[in-house]
């Protein structure tokens, strides 16, 4: 069994240029403790969204795992202000979700559980009432596997959405006027094996990556909080799919277990097929192992994706077709052997 590390929580900050490559722009200290689930194969949090910025807010939020607490900061070009730390309300802090001027923040540890924020400009306020169990069994700090994966809004807002590994669901709150959630879930078993990450395409349906068989459901949610499986789950051919976001009608998933990103294109309708017949948009490189998070431009031109255990960070420019181009590789990152760095986000 693996140790738990606990360790400085560190941010990395990088220009980005017109180009897409990227400058180290400054390191800064969330004042929080970083922390590895147990056996955690290759990225310490396993999970999506434990690095969230909101623009309509300006500000950059961070877990601190090891310590239990979540940062906010401003964000000001590449300059990092105004730290502001709070208690994440639960045990080992891994995702978070932002709607509006909320923000919920799923404890992956123990029960389990997501706790309400309001977001002001002191950083984050706890919302009273809003502390919602996700029922799990583990340990303060959880084995990788049956952790849950993300917390995610849908895209208006009435619902807080969250995976759950071991136990196959998707599990969906409604949410409140008063921006609580409802007291219990809707459970809806997944539709494949370890659902993990979650995004959502232009018509509002979620899209869900299937570890297990490195897949991709899509979903439409219902009004009552249930789920029907729009798209039976699509495999992708590689191995351990966790990571998965969008680029405008293009998606990007990260298979830790190749060391490779999958392309998908969404056609008129809304149907997902790969970018290609084997499922391969990057080739694994010396420089790329362990691919965990990836991070999408706004405008879609530029792909991030996150290797963990290389310690390195590889810059794509995306082609109107959905190719994409290598113009970038940071190195000198914090690699994975026991602990490791996890978290991109694009501001």
């Amino acid at each position: 069994m693996s140790r738990h590390h606990r360790r400085r929580s560190t941010l990395r900050a990088f220009a980005r240029g017109a180009d897409g490559t990227l400058t180290a722009a400054g390191t800064y200290q969330t004042g929080g403790m970083g922390g590895d689930q147990t056996d955690a194969p290759t990225d310490s949090l396993a999970s999506q969204g434990s690095l969230v910025h909101d623009p309509a807010s300006g500000q950059l939020l961070a877990v601190n795992a090891g310590s239990d607490t979540v940062t906010s900061f401003r964000v000001q070009g590449t300059r990092l202000t105004d730290r502001h730390m709070v208690n994440s309300g639960g045990d080992f802090p891994s995702s978070i979700a932002v709607s509006g001027n909320l923000a919920y923040v799923m404890n992956a540890g123990g029960a389990g559980s997501v706790q309400g924020f309001r977001l002001t400009d002191k950083g984050l306020m706890p919302l009273s009432g809003s502390t919602r169990s996700l029922g799990l069994h583990d340990k303060k700090v959880p084995l990788f596997s049956s952790s849950p994966g993300q917390v995610a809004f849908s895209p208006d807002g009435k619902d807080l959405i969250v995976t759950t590994k071991s136990a196959d669901t998707i599990e969906i709150f409604p949410m409140g006027r008063d921006g609580r959630p409802a007291d219990q879930p809707v459970v809806n078993a997944s539709a494949s094996q370890v659902p993990f990450a979650i995004t959502f395409d232009a018509r509002g349906r979620m899209l869900v990556a299937e570890a297990a068989k490195s897949t991709v459901s899509t979903y439409r949610i219902m009004i009552d909080g249930k789920l029907e499986v729009a798209q039976e789950p699509l495999p992708n051919g590689q191995n351990t799919l966790c990571w998965v976001e969008r680029a405008g009608d293009f998606f990007f998933g990260g298979n830790t277990g190749s060391s490779t990103v999958t392309g998908y294109r969404s056609d008129r309708h809304g149907r997902l097929t790969l970018a290609n017949e084997v499922g391969i948009a990057t080739p694994p490189s010396a420089q790329s192992q362990g691919v965990i998070d990836l991070a999408v431009t706004k405008d879609g031109r530029f792909l991030y994706v996150q290797n963990a255990t290389s310690g390195t960070v590889d810059g794509f420019r995306v082609g109107a077709n959905g190719s994409h181009t290598k113009i970038t590789t940071v190195t000198g990152l914090h690699s994975f052997t026991e602990s490791g760095m996890e978290g991109i986000v694009v501001v």
